[in-house]
């Protein structure tokens, strides 16, 4: 199977290597805007060989689109009014809006909108890891809308990156990644800017800056190129999220204020709640 990657950065660039290991893909097209980006994707054998898009697209079975969302919604019209047997998934963190934008298009059924649920701070080709989606989820959204075939294989193909398959509608999708994925990116880019703000001293950032909040603040590190326009994407549900843990933050506030240490106890006590989920 032919298959084309556009966008050849960290999640792309991941699925390649993975799925030209597992047997998957006989051939990987790469598309990519970045000169660096090709030339480290064909160092690094992610890809086996550059094309323009629409060359890439007529040349495959299976076209993979990896690109920010706001490239992704510029992209998927052009590359449907192409598609004939091929099917075209994406990757996106954000599914409503893409999904609404070609929802009448004549060739939606070769469409399948999905997210899986992996990713790290780094980005580009040198960031790719093989077998890096194994035991994590894939969300599959609005599979009703998407021809069996083409749904069949994109199955496949999250079934040989090691997956497990969630399915539901945009909507609910967008909702629940706020609270699990995008909140935590903001979360942590502001916890960043304050220590930045606040700590002038870098090595004693360096030096004192332990495991708890490395690992907390690690999301910091990420694109804004691929998060800014996630953030506009998914902007009345982030809000939402935000004005929850904002009331969250001013409670823990209001208990150093007035030395409510016992109400203080309950909240994080609450709070260990989560090792029920996350174990």
């Amino acid at each position: 199977m032919k298959v084309t990657v556009i966008g050849i950065g960290l999640i792309g660039g991941s699925m390649a290597l993975t799925l030209k290991e597992q047997g998957f893909a006989e051939h990987v097209i790469g598309v990519d805007t970045n000169p660096d980006h090709i030339a480290k994707a064909l160092e690094l054998g992610l890809v086996d060989e550059i094309m323009p898009l629409e060359q890439a697209v007529d040349a495959s079975d299976l076209v993979i689109l990896a690109v920010p969302v706001n490239i992704a919604e510029q992209l998927l019209p052009v590359i449907l009014d192409r598609v004939q047997k091929h099917v075209l998934m994406d990757v996106g963190s954000t599914k409503e809006g893409v999904i609404n934008l070609i929802a009448q298009h004549q060739k939606r059924g070769r469409f399948v909108a999905s997210h899986p649920m992996w990713g790290t701070e780094y980005s580009g080709p040198s960031a790719a890891i093989s077998g890096a989606f194994t035991d994590k989820a894939a969300v599959i959204c609005n599979q009703d809308d998407s021809d069996p075939d083409a749904l069949a294989l994109v199955e496949k193909l999250y079934e040989t990156l090691g997956m497990h398959l969630l399915y539901m509608n945009a909507k609910d999708h967008d909702v629940h990644v706020a609270y699990v994925s995008h909140i935590s990116h903001i979360t942590s880019f502001a916890l960043a800017n304050t220590v930045l703000e606040k700590e002038k001293e870098e090595d004693a950032i360096f030096e004192l800056a332990s495991g708890g909040f490395e690992s907390t603040v690690r999301l910091a590190k990420s694109n804004p190129a691929m998060w800014v326009p996630i953030f506009m994407q998914n902007k009345e549900n982030i809000l939402d999220v935000l004005n929850e843990h904002i009331a969250q933050l001013r409670k823990f506030k209001s208990c150093l204020e007035k030395e409510n240490y016992a109400y203080l106890e309950e909240l994080i006590g609450n709070a260990n709640g989560i090792k029920r989920i996350l174990k």
